[in-house]
């Protein structure tokens, strides 16, 4: 018999918001008071997220706000990712739930597996990648430039990009599917020290990243995919998702995380 978990899906929000909603859910479930859940969301308006260890000086302010794009800091690790024209999703559940179980790799390679089901039901050519990590300069600050093992890619370009966070609470996964749009947008908000690095780096993350428009050659919406979302991790965790809400208490408490945490500069600016 399948294990009941929530699909929790979410209407467009500030960045700030996003984080919150996905730290209170975690809390609850590590309470028992949530069901694992899958949750589906997108970004407005557009957000910068930084990983949790990234330098806030990374970013370039005047350049973000002249694109009147927000900022955000994760609670996973990575390097810099810009939210928008995508499906981002997160995965929440304890640590004893089966689709953690085991080590981290192991864990990884069981949401890909949902990931791919998902990806190729839209009709895209994905794989997931299984070898060592592309060389990526240690001064760029972009991540969503090479594909790591587990990460699912079309001809050898990352197509979706996950990071993974294990607290006491439980786990929490999340990650993003562009749609469409400039990959290399994200390099117009970020700092980058000699003359015509940025183009460089732009050039090189369109190089080994896509979209799944530029695959397709068509567009895919959000609902289109979003259900390929809900259909593939149903078969690959054996799992049964039923439509819910937040409750009141994970609202209340997204509330208080986006003021005390998400959208404070103690958080967003801490290195």
């Amino acid at each position: 018999m399948s294990t009941e978990w929530r699909l929790l899906t979410t209407a467009a929000a500030h960045g700030a918001w996003n984080m919150a909603v996905d730290e209170a859910v975690l809390e609850h479930i590590g309470r028992g008071e949530s069901l694992p859940t899958l949750r589906l969301y997108a970004w407005d308006p557009a957000c910068l997220s930084l990983g949790q260890a990234q330098p806030f000086a990374d970013i370039d302010e005047s350049r973000l706000r002249d694109h009147g794009w927000e900022a955000v800091r994760r609670a996973t690790g990575g390097r810099a990712i810009l939210h928008t024209d995508e499906l981002t999703y997160s995965v929440i559940a304890s640590a004893d739930e089966p689709a953690f179980a085991g080590t981290l790799l192991e864990s990884y390679n069981r949401l890909a597996s949902g990931l791919l089901l998902a990806v190729r039901a839209l009709g895209l050519p994905a794989d997931m990648r299984t070898g060592p990590r592309l060389a990526v300069d240690a001064s760029n600050p972009v991540c969503f430039e090479a594909p790591s093992t587990c990460e699912i890619t079309v001809g050898g370009k990352k197509l979706i990009g996950s990071a993974q966070a294990r607290r006491r609470e439980g786990v929490l996964q999340h990650g993003s599917l562009p749609l469409t749009g400039d990959l290399g947008r994200i390099t117009e908000a970020l700092v980058f020290g000699e003359n015509g690095a940025r183009q460089n780096a732009a050039a090189r993350l369109l190089s080994r990243a896509t979209t799944a428009e530029s695959v397709l050659g068509r567009r895919v919406s959000w609902e289109e995919a979003a259900e390929a979302f809900r259909r593939g991790f149903e078969s690959a965790l054996g799992i049964l998702l039923t439509a819910g809400s937040l409750s009141e208490s994970e609202q209340r408490r997204a509330d208080e995380l986006v003021r005390h945490k998400y959208a404070h500069p103690s958080w967003t600016q801490r290195v």
